[in-house]
Parts: structure tokens; sequence; C-alpha cells
């Protein structure tokens, strides 16, 4: 990456997750303060919840820097000696408020963390950023393409505007047929243009030492109650479905909309706020949880429970907190402080159980003190949950994990599933086929996702 710099080119680390990008990151800016000639300040651009993280991680590897976290009410100060500073970590929120300020200063390194932020081209941050002026920018991704090329594009547009043509360009001569028509020599083509300023290096290639990390794809049975109230949501929603396309109005809210109240009633019915429901129907993948958690942590084992939606690891909190198994949670609501002191003390194997949104804990942070990951329920994008599972599986793990991706049997769960198992990863991890909601709605696929319980 470093002749990529030397040569006034951008680039990007796309390392898998858990190799030390931060690290590689803080290494790099610590090389350029020790040339000859003062450079000006580097910008770090993180999502909210990680500005603590970059911070602690420079105060313990490059101690020389002086580093600044610029969030708050304050910050006009940090403006004031910006030039003071080796390095600034901000958020994306923070650039999008404070563009005009920030646009003003001299920015030697431009570094965008979990740069997938930027990855749709039509949002406002990503439009901002792009605009930004500094003399060399840096994307950090373990997932640089989750759902299809034009992520890349939209990356690659920020790094270097042009390289990879107009969007429409991209789309036409490498997206479309490679996504489309399977078109091996475009996807050659891209592969030569794009890997000179791509580092991506895989756990199998560089920590060879770290244990195995054993998937085991729990498939659970709807109880009798839940598959009811499965039953007879799918059937309202289809119809609802059925008259919109008939009519021609606008089905994308509605399909989307029946997807997810099919997902909550795998998870568990009470998610479900409707009057119709009922309430006392029992959760197939509760009762494996709570008949199985309680001799995992009877065996030592440390555990990590992540779900998509909140309500549900309220649910599960609850549970637990019957079953006298001591838990952290942490969701987009953990105040930073609180956020630090869970997963210090979860690292310090002070609780057993650690309940995680997806959102909010899927990157950024290391719980190598757990052996056991449970996903309670599936996510479109495969990558979202691999991200989360290596939160475990990263360096600084000695122990074997066992990732459990629970799925209620023949439901729209398992058709998730099988999405995810559709998107093939290209040897440089820069390539997957689409598997989102966009994708099903594109490719007429609600039918197949609304269709009865299987057997």
């Amino acid at each position: 990456m470093v002749d990529v710099f030397e040569h006034q080119f951008h680039g990007l680390l796309a390392d898998d997750m858990g190799l030390g990008k931060t690290l590689q990151t803080l290494a790099f800016i610590q090389a350029q303060k020790n040339l000859p000639t003062k450079v000006p300040t580097s910008l770090i651009v993180a999502p909210t919840s990680l500005l603590g993280h970059w911070a602690a991680e420079a105060a313990k590897f490059t101690p020389s820097l002086k580093v600044g976290v610029m969030t708050g009410p304050n910050r006009q100060v940090m403006y004031q000696e910006f030039n003071d500073y080796d390095l600034i970590v901000t958020s994306y929120g923070i650039i999008s408020r404070d563009y005009d300020d920030l646009n003003q200063k001299q920015i030697h390194l431009l570094v965008l963390d979990e740069a997938q932020a930027i990855k749709n081209r039509k949002t406002q941050v990503a439009q901002i950023i792009k605009r930004l002026s500094a003399q060399y920018r840096l994307c950090l991704s373990g997932t640089p393409v989750e759902n299809h090329l034009g992520e890349l594009w939209s990356i690659f547009d920020f790094l270097m505007p042009g390289f990879l043509g107009r969007e429409k360009q991209f789309q036409q001569r490498f997206q479309w047929p490679i996504e489309k028509e399977n078109d091996t020599q475009a996807l050659a083509e891209l592969q030569t243009r794009v890997a000179p300023f791509v580092l991506r290096r895989t756990k199998a290639e560089v920590a060879k030492e770290l244990p195995e990390k054993s998937e085991i794809i729990k498939y659970i049975d709807l109880e009798e109650s839940q598959a009811t109230v499965y039953e007879s949501i799918r059937l309202t929603m289809a119809e609802e479905i059925r008259q919109a396309v008939k009519s021609q109005q606008n089905n994308q809210i509605l399909i989307g909309n029946a997807l997810l109240r099919l997902r909550q009633v795998c998870c568990h019915p009470q998610l479900i706020k409707l009057k119709s429901v009922n309430t006392d129907a029992q959760s197939a993948k509760m009762n494996w949880l709570l008949n199985a958690l309680p001799s995992l942590v009877e065996e030592g084992r440390k555990v990590l429970i992540f779900s998509s939606f909140t309500s549900m690891l309220k649910l599960i909190a609850s549970e637990l907190e019957v079953l006298n198994i001591d838990f952290y949670q942490l969701t987009g609501s953990t105040p930073p402080a609180k956020r630090t002191e869970f997963i210090d003390g979860f690292q310090d194997q002070q609780k057993p159980v650690f309940l995680i949104s997806l959102k909010a804990g899927g990157s950024g942070i290391n719980l190598t003190a757990a052996d056991t990951v449970i996903h309670y329920d599936p996510w479109w994008n495969p990558a979202a949950e691999q991200q989360a599972s290596d939160r475990a599986h990263r360096i600084g793990q000695d122990k074997q994990v066992f990732v459990y991706k629970l799925i209620t049997r023949g439901t729209v769960e398992e058709k998730i599933h099988q999405l995810q198992q559709k998107k093939q990863q290209l040897a440089d991890g820069l390539l997957s086929q689409r598997a989102d909601i966009s994708a099903i709605l594109s490719e007429h696929q609600w039918q197949d996702m609304l269709s009865p319980i299987e057997s």
C-alpha cells in the first residue's frame, strides 16, 4: 500500500476481518510523521461507535501521535487547533454537518473506516465526503462489495474519480455483464484493473495459527401455535400484495413489510404488535436457546448472541434473568462509555453471555473471550453475519469458535439462507451477487418468499 502512495495513487485496504486494518493504518500514519518534512494532519472517518476504539488503539500502539476525537458540541475548538494534531478521528455524521469547516483544512491522509458506508453513491454522506480535499485517500473495509459491484464503483469514485469510468459506463462494461451474464472476461479485466490498488489478505494466509471456526446450521421446526400465526400473516399479506400488483400500485413497501413480519414471527410471535396475533404462541427458537444456553454456560462457554431485532434481544434478556444467567446487552442506544465497559467486562470474563444487535455490534470490536456465536435470525447479507462472527474469530483468539445459525425450517428464513448460499465470492473478495430485499423486488421473487411453510 505504501508503493501506491509513493506514486500518488490511492488505495483500498480490504484485509479479511480481524487482521488489523486499524493497526496497519496507524503504523502508516506514524511512518509519515517520522519523515524529515512535517506532514499535515491526517483524518479518519469512522462510525460513531468506533471513535473510542480508534483513540484506544492509537494510545496503545502509536502513543507518540497526537490524536484528537472530534465529536460533540465543543469541536469548534479542535478546528482552531486542527494543525496541531497528527491525527483526528471523527464520524460520518460530523462530516455531513461540518463539511465547510473541514474542507478549509489541509488533510494529508483521509481514511474511511468501514468504507461500505459510502457504497450507495446517492446518499448525502457519500456525495459530501467525495468532495473533501486530501493529499491521499484510503478506504478500509473487509467487505468492500456486500451486494453488487456498484458498491465497488462508489468506493473507487471516492478514491480515484474516473478510474472505473462514469457509473453508467461501469455498469455497461463490467457490472451488468458480470452479474447478469457471468462474463468471465469482463470479470478478469476488472480484477486486473483494480488489483494494484487493493490489498486483500485472508485469515488463511496471515493467521495460520488461528483456531478453526466451525459453522453449524441449526434447522428448527416452528411450534404449532407459531406456525398458525405465520400462515395467518402470510396469507393476509400475500393477498394484499396481489391486489397492489393488480392495481399497479407501488408494492415494494408492502413486500418489505410482509417479509419483516414473517421474519419476526420466526423469531417470536410476541414481536408482532397486532391484536389478531396470539401473544401466547411459543417460539421454537427461544425454546431451543433456553434449553441450550444453560448447558453452554455450565461448560464454561462464553457466548455471543446476535439478532437484527433489538426487541428480540429484550425478550431473550428477560428469559436470561429468570434463569439467573448474567449477561451484557449492546444495541444502538447503548452509550459509548457503557459500550466500552461492557466489552471490557466480557473480555475479562465477568459475565458469560453478550446480547448484541447485528447493526450496533457487528463490526469494529474485539470479543476474543467468546468461543460460541449464535445468530438468532438470518440477515439478507451474509457478509454482515460473517463480520459479526469475526468479533470472536480474529487474531488473539486461542480457542476453537463454534458459530450456530438458527433457521426455522420451511419458512422465509430458509429461503433467505438459500439466497445467501447463492452469493459467490471472488478470489479477491470483491464480488458477490445480490441477495437483499432489492434483489427480491427486482427479480420478482416475492411469490416464492411468501409461499406456504414447507414440510
